[in-house]
């Protein structure tokens, strides 16, 4: 089978190897649809701290079961299925304090379901018992690829709570999926800020009520005067982005909330101004991964339709041009990409089961 492959930084490649068989407890799956993520952008410019390097490539998509192995019941050859990549162990003193999207296990590689890039995975026994999904039949494969970040955002809005409006910062697919959550939980007021006029339309098509084109540094003039000149309830910050954090602290009102949610690089430090966090009462919060909580509900969320997830796929690709996919997202020239295995059609829909 075909598998992408990171040797290193900005290495990738795409080579052949066995199709592999479950062991007890795993489940194989046949990969129908694999997205790109910004993580994996991340991963191949400069390396991760949780993702191995070299190592299989990708951990967004959705398939059709290929083998279960003994002692799986709830799944047998030919369902489709969505899943996410990781499972809490249950155990260790974070998982035994409700926090289980800071499980010490988390990210041993063999509880991990990574090369995502590729014909065929392996799903752990962990992913299996705790999440991995039935399909639903209206929900395509593209769409039902995107449960892992989704529950990533659900995640952020559980720290974040229900604000009674929000500007988000970014125009990527984690900002345009924290527009489409926010407008799903009710809220009426979603101003998006970005610098791409495509970013900024596409904002408008999922939901932002209001767009500003600004470069972060720039913005905080015109996001407070929408809001009376105070600035709004709540922010998110999802370029991942230094100068993004500042500005986001900036623009919030006093006793407002901040979600820091695009991650920065090991070893970035930030300064906020110490006036706004003491005297007028910001909150800065932070948000990593996800709970089986977090899973579940976003799993909702997709099942019931309640998200236009599928716009935000730009490109359909075959999977063995996923290198030259890479040099694309790396000079900015898309912003998600579906991978389609040899033998399924590279059209929209994602090709329902």
């Amino acid at each position: 089978m075909l598998q992408g492959y990171l040797a290193g930084i900005r290495r990738l490649t795409v080579r052949q190897v066995p199709v592999p068989e479950p062991g007890p407890g795993e489940v194989v799956v046949r990969i129908r649809r694999a997205l790109t993520c910004g993580t994996d952008l991340k991963t191949f410019r400069r390396g991760h701290a949780r993702l191995p390097v070299p190592g299989p490539f990708g951990h967004e998509a959705s398939g059709v079961v290929h083998a279960v192995g003994e002692g799986v019941r709830r799944f047998r050859p030919g369902d489709p299925v969505m899943w996410v990549p990781t499972a809490p162990c249950g155990a260790c003193p974070p998982c035994r304090r409700g926090q289980e999207n800071l499980c010490q296990r988390l990210f041993e590689p063999e509880r991990m379901a990574l090369g995502a890039y590729a014909e065929f995975i392996r799903l752990p026994a962990p992913v299996v018992s705790r999440h991995l999904f039935p399909k639903p039949d209206h929900l395509s494969f593209e769409e039902a690829a995107f449960l892992e970040p989704l529950s990533c955002v659900v995640r952020g809005w559980r720290r974040l709570g229900k604000p009674p409006e929000v500007v988000v910062l970014g125009t990527g697919t984690i900002g345009l999926l924290h527009v489409m959550v926010a407008r799903a939980l009710g809220l009426a007021r979603v101003v998006v800020v970005g610098r791409r006029p495509a970013g900024l339309e596409l904002a408008r098509q999922v939901g932002a009520t209001e767009t500003v084109r600004a470069a972060a540094q720039e913005a905080a003039p015109r996001v407070q005067a929408l809001f009376g000149g105070e600035g709004p309830a709540a922010v998110i910050e999802a370029t991942g982005r230094a100068e993004g954090w500042q500005a986001a602290a900036q623009w919030v009102r006093p006793g407002g909330r901040v979600l820091l949610f695009g991650g920065l690089a090991g070893g970035t430090w930030v300064h906020f101004e110490a006036y706004r966090l003491h005297y007028e009462e910001v909150d800065l919060l932070g948000s990593f991964h996800y709970t089986p909580a977090d899973v579940r509900e976003a799993y909702g969320l997709l099942a019931q339709g309640r998200l236009p997830v599928a716009r935000l796929i730009t490109h359909r690709r075959p999977l063995a041009q996923l290198p030259a996919v890479f040099q694309a997202l790396d000079r900015g020239e898309a912003i998600k990409v579906a991978l389609v295995p040899d033998g399924d059609e590279p059209g929209p829909g994602g090709g329902d089961a």
